[in-house]
Order: structure tokens, then sequence, then C-alpha cells
């Protein structure tokens, strides 16, 4: 190991040099050379250029991957210059369980044959998210990490120069001031009395050396502050440059928001994909109904029960002959266990004296007979008795 006992010691007395140069500075005992107002404000935009860049970086991986020691794993990868490996997205993680587990219920049941079919669409949702992850990393993450770990360096390598040689030219100033200073009071007291001339010799001397340091703290202030000046021209074309900067990431914020609105149309997509191959299955639920002694409340795929939604067709009447001619409301008898609460959903006016009128977000008690529409209930309120559309309910209990 090269170990420079010179280099080290002069570098620890620029460092020694600089602290004390800083700390006279803030206690306002030196001189500071005052950047100008343009190039002050380019610094302030290129800092808070760089801050809310970093934080919307920052976020943005966190949008893009919630899970903290992935994005480790993932910062580890491109230090090391390797490829990052492909991970299964919690979507597509989901689908393959679902489908799994369709084996083994039976995919001939309808439980199964529709968590295959759920399955399905989960690893689609699941590929259209690792789509839009990929794009998003490399049309909007990459640009803003090449900024903060390629631009920005050296914009900051550079603004350090600078204020290295602004700190030069400050010490150049004092010296030359000080020199100055000094051959004025050793021209202002010469002594010229014959009777010591030897003083006078020295006098003389001390004026002329001096002199001599004068023009020497000259020549360093004129180097130091062509320097500065060369120095502050190169920082303030690359700060200039923030505002092409701010082009290529607009144009990248637009790239993004394209992939997210392509992802969140391809997801909604495959949505109603799903509730239509589930709207081909409407007696699954019944069947479940018919056999449980109670009947279920809304799909959540529904649009019935969203704000603003309309409220359901009313279900046809029963139909069913041997229903209409044994089934008699006064003598329905509410099952020892199966009732349940429920909420109204919309207002409803009863068609015949078997029905049961409903006003919107009342409670009621509801059950279900053996042989009875699956699309009915019997509902109670008080004294009152009669069938009510279960499309019109929510079951709370």
């Amino acid at each position: 190991m090269d170990f420079n006992v010179k280099k080290l010691a002069s570098d620890a007395g620029v460092f020694f040099t600089r602290a004390v140069q800083y700390t006279e500075e803030k206690l306002g005992q030196a001189e500071k050379t005052e950047l100008d107002a343009h190039l002050e404000n380019l610094i302030a935009r290129a800092d808070c250029t760089k801050n809310w860049t970093e934080k919307i970086f920052r976020q943005t991986e966190v949008l893009l991957q919630p899970n903290p020691s992935a994005r480790i794993e993932e910062f580890f990868y491109e230090k090391l210059d390797r490829k990052i490996p492909s991970r299964t997205t919690n979507a597509e993680l989901l689908g393959q369980y679902m489908q799994d587990a369709a084996k083994e219920f039976g995919p001939g049941t309808p439980y199964g044959s529709t968590l295959i079919t759920v399955g399905d669409f989960q690893k689609r949702l699941g590929g259209a998210e690792r789509e839009f992850l990929h794009t998003s990393a490399i049309n909007f993450l990459a640009p803003l990490r090449n900024f903060l770990e390629g631009d920005w360096k050296t914009i900051s390598k550079e603004r350090r120069l600078l204020e290295n040689r602004r700190l030069d030219l400050d010490v150049c100033k004092a010296r030359l001031k000080k020199a100055k200073s000094a051959e004025a009071k050793a021209a202002a007291a010469p002594d010229f009395q014959e009777t010591r001339p030897r003083n006078y010799v020295l006098s003389a001397s001390a004026s002329a050396l001096w002199s001599e340091e004068v023009d020497k703290a000259e020549h360093e202030l004129r180097v130091a502050q062509t320097e500065f000046d060369r120095q502050a021209e190169v920082t303030r074309l690359l700060l200039e440059g923030i505002s092409s900067t701010h082009v290529n990431h607009l144009r990248c914020l637009h790239e993004f928001v394209e992939a997210q609105a392509a992802y969140y149309i391809q997801c909604h997509k495959h949505m109603q994909d799903l509730q239509k191959e589930l709207s081909r299955f409407p007696n699954a639920f019944a069947v479940n109904a018919s056999t449980s002694g109670v009947s279920t409340g809304p799909s959540p795929l529904s649009t019935a029960t969203l704000p603003g939604a309309s409220s359901p067709s009313r279900p046809p009447n029963p139909s069913n002959a041997l229903e209409s001619s044994t089934l008699k409301i006064e003598e329905v008898k509410p099952p020892a266990t199966g009732t349940r609460k429920a909420k109204v959903l919309y207002d409803y006016d009863a068609a015949d004296t078997s029905e049961l009128s409903l006003l919107s977000d009342e409670l009621i008690t509801v059950y279900t007979v053996p042989g009875m529409d699956p699309d009915w209930l019997i509902g109670e309120r008080g004294n009152q008795k009669g069938k009510v559309p279960v499309t019109y309910l929510e079951l709370l209990s």
C-alpha cells in the first residue's frame, strides 16, 4: 500500500484551513464571495428537483413493489449488475392456489368449476400486473434513477469544485488585504534620522519586501479569480440542464400514466369477462341455498349494491303450480334454526297479498322453506309476513 505521508499532511492542513475559514465566515469575521443571483436561483432549483425526484422515485418503488425485502434484493442485484429474477405476482399465486384447491374439491362441482374459472382470471390479472411493473420500471423508474445516480452526481461534484474555488479566492483576497495593510504600515513610519541610519535601511528593506508580497498576492488573486469564473461557468451550464431534465421526466411521467391506464383498463376488461363467465351459472347459489335452508345475499360481483345504482328488476313470481297451490303464507312457520336478519336495500311494493312491501334501510327477519323459489324468501316484520325478493336484501347474519 502506497502511503504518502506528505500528501496526508497536506490534505489534513487543507481540511483544517477550510474548517477555520467556514467558522470565520459563519461568525462574520472573514470575507465571503457571494455567487450571482442567477446562479443561486439555479442551485436552489436543482436542489428542489433532486429532493422531489428522490421522493417520487422512492414512493414509486414502494407502489410497484410494496415488499421491502424484495426491494432490497433487487437493489443488490442492480449493484452486482446481475439480472433480477422473475417473481410470481400475488394475483398469479392466488390463481394457482384456487386451481389447486379446485382439483381437491372436484372440478365437476359448482364450487370447483368456479374456482378454476376465477383462478384463471386471477392469473390473467397477475400477468397484466407483471407487464405494468416491467413497463413502469423501464419507462419511469430508470430515467429517475439515472438522474439521481448520474447527472446529479456530476452536478454535485462540480458544485464542490466551485465551492473550493470560492474558498481559494477568499483566501487570496484576505492575503492581499493583509499584505497591503503591512506595506502601508511599513511605508508610513520610516526613520530618516541620520543618527540611526541602520533603522532607515531596515525600514526601506521591509517596505520593499511587502511590495513584493503585494505583487505576489495580486498575481495569485488574478489566477484564483480566473479559476473561480471558469468553474462558475461550468457549474452554471450543468445547472441550466435541469430544464432539459424536467422535459425528459415529463415525457416519462406521461408514459407511466399511459401504462397505468392500460393496466387498469385491462384489469377492468378481465373482471367484466369474469362476471360474464360466472353469470352462466346462476343456479349454483340456489343449490346451496336449498340445501342449507338459508338464502345468500347478493353476489359481491353484482352492481346492485353499489352506491348510486338503480334497484334491480322485480323477479318473476313463482310459476310452479305445486308451490302456488300448497304454499300459504299465513300457514308458514319459521324454522327452529336458519332465520337471518336482512337489511332492505331498495323500496319494494308487493304485487299481491302473498308478498311483503319493503322500505329502504329497514331490518326484517327472513328464512326459506322447502320447495320455495330460490329467488324469494319469507320475510317477517312484526306481525306482517310475506314473500320478499332476494335481490332487494343484504343478509346481515
